[in-house]
């Protein structure tokens, strides 16, 4: 039985134009980028040479995730702005090869966007730079934003504020231990979002492995969420098999409306590319 396909789409200001032989070109606003991309192993639609012609920098990769950034053409710059609908993201290069944001994530802050209202309140947890936490507080939302990076959250606040918006609370914590004293404290939440990392390592050199935390954080969702409330999880690890997230999801939120996906994008030259499962709960 196929497994059902969730699709995010370009905006104005992205747009994931081809993908092939273990990369993927995007252009972020007027600034095009070369990165790895391991769920491309099929031929690109186009050369890379013509790639390269576009594009302004190209992550190469060195050991285990990190690399350095190519400058392709004299204008590059490090830094810049994009836009979605009203709200502004600074993107810079990192040495992990992201740029700051998830495009893969816009079909999730439209469904935030959605069910989301004034005053509700809303949780993101591993929360980066804060794309679903501007999303919630432009609907008015009363938002926290949780990640255990410094860094990350002066980011958050960043765009927070490149976007016009105040007032998101920020707390810089581990998830999951803020999560289990929401919990303790018997807080309820409108929407809750969570970006969990397939793997790492926590604060204090603890290792971090999805498959062995998924029930403990899918049970303290179920007991966070408000009977109306709804939940987004994406899950990128590879070994964490799309089965075992609707066994549990199916037991702690039996009654609600449970949708498990996987989340693609088309290029526009017409490759699909895979960017891992998604549960959303409503």
């Amino acid at each position: 039985m196929a497994q059902e396909k969730t699709y995010s789409l370009a905006w104005e200001d992205y747009e994931l134009i081809d993908a092939g032989g273990g990369k993927k070109l995007e252009r972020w606003g007027t600034v095009y980028t070369i990165r790895p991309e391991v769920q491309a192993y099929f031929h690109s639609g186009k050369p890379f040479d013509e790639w390269k012609e576009l594009a302004h920098w190209e992550f190469i990769s060195k050991s285990g995730q990190s690399g350095t950034w190519k400058k392709l053409k004299d204008s590059a710059p490090e830094k810049w702005i994009i836009g979605y609908e009203t709200l502004k993201f600074q993107l810079e290069l990192t040495k992990f090869k992201h740029l700051g944001l998830f495009p893969e994530q816009q079909t999730n802050w439209e469904f935030i966007e959605k069910r989301i209202a004034k005053n509700d309140k809303f949780l993101n947890l591993f929360a980066y730079t804060g794309a679903s936490s501007c999303v919630a507080k432009c609907a008015g939302a009363d938002t926290i934003h949780v990640d255990s990076v410094k860094q990350l959250i002066s980011w958050a606040k960043v765009n927070m504020e490149k976007s016009e918006l105040t007032d998101i609370k920020w707390v810089l914590e581990d998830a999951m231990k803020f999560a289990a004293r929401e919990q303790k404290r018997g807080n309820k939440y409108k929407g809750i979002v969570m970006d969990p990392p397939a793997w790492g390592l926590g604060a204090k050199g603890e290792k971090w492995k999805l498959e062995d935390k998924i029930e403990e954080l899918m049970s303290t969702a179920a007991a966070l969420l408000s009977r109306d409330g709804f939940l987004v999880m994406n899950t990128y690890s590879p070994t964490l098999e799309i089965n075992t997230i609707k066994s549990l999801a199916n037991r702690y939120f039996k009654h609600k409306s449970i949708e498990v996906s996987e989340l693609w994008m088309q290029t526009t030259t017409g490759k699909d590319l895979y960017f891992g499962n998604l549960l959303r709960v409503s």
